[in-house]
């Protein structure tokens, strides 16, 4: 066996065997379409070998002439893979300018077998015989086919869109790939096109021997491939440090993670997770056998927050119960996004929950401890106006007593004056039923209660707060001022809690009123709309006022202005307001006093009266 046959095999077994190694990375992923055109280049390679073989070691022109033929098909191939390479490789390079490249190369293989013997020669004659390897190879001898031209215009282009791609690179600082591609490209381009020139024009007598220059491109880009493996080797390890201390931070927090696959249908749960909803480890944990789990009162919630997250920009929070399989109670607190395709379809899913139970214990403990502390300060305030309650009772008492006693005057007369004991025993039953009213009002802010959200009409919230704090108002010489709008919708709130926050608001107005020793002494308490869902209630004094730097700071836990205060009334009164879906805040008035108002959700029901 000669050299020349050794040689080129050894370049196209070189050449198949690293199209065996990076063919299979691009079948493993598609997008990898670098390693897929480097492939078919060095397959073309190969087979460029093979002919250029036959080319040397061809006995007669027209062995000659047909090798040539045929190995130009391979020379397209690896042209036009070489093109889309670094189009992919470098994502530069005019398309336009990579596309003609292409043409060129499709017409000059057109021309290879339309015209002539070959694209090179119109007809060989004859062929000479020079050493090459410690062999003769073949060197031909005939006249040159001008349409020869057009394979060295596409060789040329190629060479000025590989330099233009390899420009672009450089500029976003991709030098170490322009050094081994772009350079390499454009120098092995350049020599084996050089070589074809002056061997097929007749100026120089040498053997072909492209194959190798194709190899050394070939070796360059394998070379630049496989630092992208080694970078991907690099970015494995880091990703599986970062698992492992996501892993570990993830385990520290108790956190349980999930991810749903929409198009399978599937959820990958993790250990934790698993145990947040009860599940074992080898249970299959689908959506639905997770909202299983899931407290029945709260599964609306938490399919309705899912749907708006797939409908809407993808995040979703929320909280709800899980019910173990022993019975227990746990709640849990869930927060995560999902993933749209360019149609915006949920693709997946990710998410997080974590167990917060004794977090959740601890808020309801702390609204039963605010709840008492209300009940303390509807104590206190009822404790206020216990002097004005006494006189607004004792007067429908007294009128009663003074009416039993004339009733008992007429019953001795004979015969007795029935008409005037009928309209008697009426005054006794409506100074009873007044009397009651007072009683009744008292008895339920007295009460201890949970919150209890029903719809409200707003005149009978302020309305019995009024007539409490009237009395009082009257004794202390504050004018008590009303101002409802007619069209007033229905609130959603707990009556009792509602009318202690009114109470509170009263109460303070009053002490700044009494405080200030003003002439101008009033309470006005006005509700109005705020926009279509809210209504907003006021409650206005003419008293000192507070401190600019202090409208925030009254509401604090706490904080009071008067000597013997709580500091809790305000604090309260905001975590009730606030609890019903509103909020609490403090103004000044020009001229002096101060308003303090707070918002309602609007109720779509009858009131509960």
């Amino acid at each position: 066996m000669s050299w020349v046959t050794v040689v080129w095999s050894m370049v196209a077994a070189a050449s198949l065997t690293l199209a065996g190694v990076h063919l299979p990375v691009w079948m493993r992923d598609r997008t990898a379409w670098p390693n897929f055109y480097f492939s078919m280049m060095a397959v073309s390679t190969a087979l460029f070998a093979f002919c250029e073989v036959s080319v040397l070691l061809a006995q007669t022109p027209e062995q000659f002439a047909m090798a040539v033929r045929w190995a130009h098909v391979p020379i397209w191939l690896v042209i036009v893979s070489l093109v889309f390479f670094v189009r992919t490789y470098f994502e530069a390079g005019r398309p336009w300018l990579g596309w003609g490249v292409i043409g060129l190369r499709g017409i000059s293989l057109l021309l290879n077998f339309t015209t002539g013997q070959n694209l090179n020669y119109r007809e060989i004659t004859a062929l000479d015989r020079i050493p090459f390897l410690g062999d003769l190879v073949a060197v031909p001898i005939g006249t040159p086919n001008p349409s020869m031209l057009v394979g060295q215009l596409s060789s040329i282009a190629l060479v000025v869109f590989v330099a233009d791609a390899s420009l672009t690179a450089w500029r976003r600082r991709q030098r170490s790939a322009v050094l081994t591609v772009g350079v390499g490209a454009t120098f092995f381009a350049l020599a084996g096109n050089l070589q074809t020139m002056l061997i097929f024009w007749g100026i120089i007598q040498a053997p072909v021997t492209i194959s190798l220059f194709s190899l050394g491109l070939v070796l360059a880009m394998a070379y630049e491939l496989s630092r992208d493996v080694m970078r991907a080797s690099k970015l494995v390890r880091d990703l599986r440090e970062s698992e492992q201390r996501m892993i570990l931070a993830v385990e520290a927090a108790k956190l349980g993670l999930w991810v749903r696959d929409f198009a399978r249908d599937e959820v990958w749960a993790s250990a934790r997770m698993r145990e947040l909803f009860g599940l074992t480890p080898t249970e299959p944990a689908g959506f639905e056998k997770l909202l299983q789990r899931v407290h029945v009162a709260d599964r609306d919630l938490v399919r309705q927050a899912m749907e708006q997250a797939n409908a809407g920009d993808g995040h979703y929070q929320t909280e709800f119960r899980t019910v173990m399989p022993a019975g227990r109670t746990c709640w849990i607190a869930a927060q995560g996004r999902v993933e749209f395709d360019e149609r915006h379809r949920p693709v997946r899913t990710r998410g997080t929950c974590s167990d917060v139970t004794v977090r959740k214990e601890a808020e309801q403990e702390m609204l039963h401890l605010r709840q008492e502390l209300a009940h303390v300060g509807r104590v206190s305030v009822m404790g206020q106006l216990a002097s004005a309650l006494a006189h607004e009772i004792n007067q429908p008492l007294g009128a009663i007593l003074r009416n039993a006693e004339a009733a008992t005057l007429l019953l001795e007369a004979q015969p007795p004056d029935l008409d005037e004991l009928r309209a008697i025993v009426e005054d006794i039953l409506g100074d009873d039923q007044r009397a009651s009213a007072v009683i009744d009002r008292m008895r339920g802010l007295l009460k201890r209660r949970d919150i209890e959200m029903q719809p409200l009409a707003v005149d009978d919230i302020v309305g019995d707060v009024a007539a409490l704090v009237r009395p009082d108002a009257t004794a202390r010489q504050v004018k008590m001022v009303v101002e409802i709008a007619d069209d007033m919708p229905l609130v959603l709130g707990d009556r009792v809690h509602l009318q202690q926050v009114l109470l509170n608001l009263i109460s303070n107005g009053m002490d700044s009123i009494d405080e200030a020793g003003r002439k101008a002494r009033s309470i006005v308490v006005s509700a109005v709309r705020n926009g279509l869902q809210a209504v907003e209630i006021a409650v206005t004094d003419s008293g000192l006022g507070i401190p600019p730097d202090k409208l925030e700071q009254v509401f604090g836990s706490f904080f009071t202005t008067k000597p013997s205060g709580m500091g809790m009334g305000l604090s309260i009164s905001r975590t009730l307001i606030e609890t019903h879906g509103g909020r609490l805040w403090a103004e000044n008035l020009e001229g002096g006093g101060a308003s303090l108002r707070f918002t309602l959700p609007v109720a779509l029901q009858e009131p509960t009266r």
